[in-house]
């Protein structure tokens, strides 16, 4: 018998849940206040657009690649520093939000390594300092 994907075993609603669990944890947590940062106060939309990405990332239906054209992620996160610190951030959020869904220990481990994948390729940084700006340089080097 083949495995299941995570669409299977979570569903549609499952997924729902866990993408809005997700934002919840993020507007819970006080660590994770960098990446919370770059999210509207509003994550309605948020919530969708990570419920579809999910959807066909976990093996569902593409909603997100039918309604946006793609499944590249770096583009849309591209105006925001995302260094380790913010990248781990996201994923504490994910962690607490499977644990709170009632995911499986084998769910979790099944999505452990993918999920980093992912929140890895996002991260434009290689370190979450911030960049030190002084208007009185004008060339460097």
């Amino acid at each position: 018998m083949s495995q299941q994907s995570p669409y299977q075993i979570l569903g549609e609603e499952g997924i729902r849940k866990l993408a809005h669990t997700f934002y919840d944890v993020m507007d819970e947590l006080p660590q994770v206040e960098k990446v919370r940062k770059m999210h509207a106060v509003n994550k309605d939309e948020i919530k969708q657009k990570l419920t579809d990405y999910l959807t066909g990332w976990m093996g569902g239906p593409p909603r997100y690649q039918e309604k946006t054209g793609t499944v590249c992620l770096t583009e849309p996160h591209k105006p925001y520093a995302i260094g380790p610190e913010e990248r781990d951030q996201w994923l504490l959020c994910m962690d607490i939000a499977l644990e709170r869904t009632g995911a499986s220990d084998e769910l979790k481990q099944m999505l452990k390594t993918p999920m980093f994948r992912i929140a890895d390729t996002i991260r434009n940084r290689e370190t979450s300092e911030q960049e030190v700006k002084d208007p009185n340089i004008i060339a460097a080097g």
